[in-house]
């Protein structure tokens, strides 16, 4: 049985997360505060955890970014918060999904499923020897990459160009450039770039990525920063 490790102060919720888990097959563990839980995670006997950002002792991104300091244990978040800051910040320190409270229990337990499959492939993967070493291209700053982003007036350069972006389009590219290589799902990038995720379909992030594409090669024809991992979702390329 995978064990699954609940990070939430608040009794009600945690025990109908257990009981959601459990009829699932799972063996749900709680903790009810942030450093009980980081202790717990330390025994490395976990295989995902539903963290709250909300804690009484410690904020959930903090204890995330520890989690992530020592381990790749998969990471839910479990908020009230609802703000494009949190769902951006919360997936961009290295969470793997995001539920907002209110939840159905049974949508929170196929979505540890999902994340739990989506893992174990990566994980069993073995991407192919390439036939050459990549092409080095310059970069125009310091992140290894040829973007630079400007979150105050949220503005994109590539390759010192000027990018025309809707808000969807700079969510989406933004988040992706903070993390070159890194998968991001289509749930999770709907999460991120939608006021109302519920509204859009995977194929809307696909008709914004396509857009994307166009915008970058309009600048670069020849390179193409934006990566399909079928079966996964999309990523930036990692190598430049």
């Amino acid at each position: 049985m995978q064990k699954i490790l609940i990070i939430e102060d608040e009794a009600s919720i945690a025990d109908t997360i257990v009981y959601a888990l459990k009829s699932e097959g799972f063996d749900p563990v709680w903790c009810a505060t942030g450093t009980a839980g980081l202790e717990r995670c330390n025994a490395g006997d976990m295989d995902l955890v539903i963290l709250d950002i909300g804690l009484p002792d410690a904020s959930g991104i903090e204890i995330c970014k520890a989690i992530r300091s020592t381990s790749p244990l998969p990471v839910i978040f479990l908020t009230s918060r609802s703000s494009e800051l949190d769902r951006v910040v919360g997936l961009e320190i290295g969470a793997d999904d995001y539920v907002g409270k209110p939840f159905s229990p049974r949508e929170l337990a196929a979505r540890v499923k999902a994340v739990l499959r989506r893992t174990a492939s990566a994980a069993a993967a073995t991407p192919p020897a390439p036939a050459a070493a990549p092409a080095q291209v310059a970069v125009s700053d310091d992140t290894a990459t040829p973007f630079h982003i400007d979150k105050e007036r949220m503005h994109i350069t590539y390759f010192d160009t000027a990018l025309d972006l809707t808000k969807c389009e700079f969510r989406l590219l933004a988040t992706l450039v903070a993390h070159p290589g890194r998968i991001y799902s289509r749930d999770m990038l709907k999460e991120i770039a939608w006021d109302d995720p519920a509204f859009s379909l995977d194929r809307t992030v696909d008709t914004h990525i396509k857009t994307l594409r166009i915008k970058l090669r309009a600048v670069r024809p020849d390179i193409d920063p934006i990566e399909t991992r079928r079966g996964f979702g999309y990523a930036l390329r990692s190598s430049w």
